[in-house]
């Protein structure tokens, strides 16, 4: 089953850290990364820039394009991972691996549904199975 794992912090602890801070986290997270690939349970996995590269579009009459996020918050969504695991259990192990490598936040573990299954590209990139 495809899972999403939204992985929630404080974007100015994370963005904050110097360059050996954040090679450290990012080598940890390798670990849990490279061991999921050789299982072939990892999709793609994301770290979004800062809040302040976002920008909003609106729903309303008429709609509006503004900067920054949807909302303000105490943690930032900052990255997604897509894994193919057999169960929640199992989505949860993950997430308890990389919390483990990752100081702080939180890690949201949502099931996918993939609406664009049958489409060449998705086949293609191996998304899902012809």
């Amino acid at each position: 089953m495809l899972y999403a794992l939204l992985c929630y912090n404080d974007e100015d602890v994370v963005w904050g850290w110097d360059k050996k801070q954040d090679g450290e986290v990012m080598a940890r997270l390798g670990v849990v990364r490279d061991r999921l690939e050789a299982a072939g349970k990892l999709g793609p996995s994301l770290r979004l820039l800062p809040t302040t590269a976002a920008t909003t579009f609106r729903k309303s009459d008429p709609p509006l394009v503004i900067d920054g996020p949807f909302a303000e918050t105490k943690e930032q969504l900052l990255g997604i991972y897509i894994i193919d695991v057999a169960d929640l259990d199992e989505a949860l192990q993950v997430a308890r691996d990389l919390g483990e490598a990752n100081p702080g936040g939180a890690y949201e573990i949502r099931p996918l549904a993939v609406y664009n299954a049958g489409s060449a590209e998705a086949v293609a990139k191996g998304v899902v199975a012809a």
